[in-house]
């Protein structure tokens, strides 16, 4: 064994300052983005502005109308507005702590989290106490609020509008499926009564809320800003980028034309130069990712913005890297988070990826445009005599040369949340 000195050239891939800035722009969206470049323009004097061209348009992914209570409005969470309510009733002040923490024990659905032995020992108090004060409680609105099970909270819903059959705990405890079935003839069979009956049980039930405590909780608007608008002109699709993905930063011309003599201070201004210097080589790189990466989408999905989401073709983060000579990793944190704005609104770019489906014959269908094909078979079926599975499968094959099996045709119905044909057929 012999000690030997070796002179050999390796390559090694280096994470400096300036790649690991990059990677993480890459992957912020652009409200991210303008927070980001915020937090260093407070702290960064070279800054003298940045400019956004483009008018900061807040999208919303649903509703887009905002009334003015509801700009910067307090939100009140489920235990505040429950709190609220007790104003309203006649509690000792000697209760008023235990209901209080009976309150604070719900959970988001509205159901005690805690038993009453607990609660009684945390409060220091008696059962009998605890009872009360979850009287208390389950008065509340919405009702069904306090509930310690499903078939409880049905009970007290249904108590609301004074109609509590004799059999209800039985049924929802032991037969919930029953229910689920809607199955009227071996309910009316068990308990004794009439169809009649049994079809007034199931509707009140139906019209039971199973998670009361969710209606007293704030749906809060989910804003976004898309990083580019998809459009048609001429009779091609373009792509038109918003400014304020690549924002113009204004140097201070006292820091980039003086010349400082004190060493230290002239570091410091040599430092933050160089700060924004690869700021700005950063967002000029996530600017220039994003745009490769939404023009190779808008190729490979042309059909999609042509005829619809039944168009939508298979489409992989590996495929777009090939085609861009990238990594997948860089894909990946490129379309993480990012929408578009388009003709059918405003999209994530992952709504582009799209699994598939391998036919008999080798090709693929998108998966999703598969469940938009089954969901349009059945919305148009004959109610009466509804469309088996099989049946499914078979127009898929006829209508659309689509070869796919029986059982992917009842999973992705499920994952539409559609029910068998049995459950579907009209009386």
């Amino acid at each position: 064994m012999k000690l030997q000195l070796v002179n050999e050239q390796v390559l090694q891939w280096k994470m400096n300052q300036s790649l690991m800035q990059s990677i993480q722009l890459l992957q912020m969206s652009s409200m991210e983005l303008m927070e980001y470049i915020r937090e260093i323009e407070k702290e960064n004097p070279v800054i003298e502005e940045i400019r956004y061209n483009d008018e900061h348009v807040q999208y919303r992914s649903s509703d887009t109308s905002v009334s003015i209570g509801e700009i910067n409005s307090s939100e009140l969470t489920l235990y505040d507005q429950l709190k609220q309510q007790l104003f309203t009733l006649s509690i000792s002040e000697e209760i008023r702590p235990v209901v209080l923490f009976g309150i604070d024990s719900l959970n988001e659905s509205g159901y005690l989290d805690v038993s009453l032995d607990i609660w009684a020992a945390k409060c220091n108090t008696t059962i009998e106490i605890v009872e009360e004060a979850l009287k208390h409680i389950q008065s509340l609105e919405p009702a069904g609020i306090g509930a310690r099970s499903l078939s409880e909270c049905i009970e007290l819903q249904l108590a609301a509008q004074s109609f509590v059959p004799a059999f209800l705990q039985d049924l929802i405890q032991e037969h919930i499926e029953w229910l689920a079935d809607d199955n009227i003839q071996r309910i009316s069979e068990h308990y004794g009564v009439s169809h009649s009956y049994v079809e007034e049980v199931i509707d009140h039930i139906k019209n039971c809320h199973p998670k009361p405590g969710q209606l007293l909780t704030t749906k809060k608007a989910d804003y976004i800003i898309p990083e580019a608008t998809i459009f048609k002109e001429a009779g091609n699709w373009k792509i038109s980028f918003y400014s304020w993905s690549v924002p113009k930063i204004t140097i201070n011309t006292v820091y980039q034309n003086s010349t400082f003599k004190e060493k230290q201070t002239a570091n410091y201004v040599k430092e933050k130069l160089n700060q924004l210097e690869s700021l700005k080589k950063a967002i000029v790189y996530r600017s220039d990712t994003l745009e490769r990466v939404i023009q190779v989408i808008v190729e490979k999905q042309h059909m999609y913005f042509e005829k619809g989401a039944s168009m939508l073709r298979p489409l992989t983060l590996r495929e777009i890297a090939s085609d861009l000579d990238l990594h997948v990793s860089t894909i990946s944190r490129t379309v993480a988070n990012k929408y578009v704005q388009t003709t059918n609104g405003v999209l994530p770019l992952n709504f582009f990826l799209q699994s598939g489906i391998k036919q008999a014959n080798g090709s693929k269908a998108s998966a999703l445009a598969v469940k938009q094909m089954i969901a349009e078979l059945i919305s148009n079926e004959d109610k009466i005599n509804p469309l088996s599975d099989e049946k499914i499968k078979n127009k898929l094959a006829l209508d659309y040369n689509l070869q796919i099996a029986r059982r992917t045709v009842m999973k992705y119905r499920e994952q539409l949340n559609i029910p068998a044909s049995l459950k579907r057929k009209e009386r």
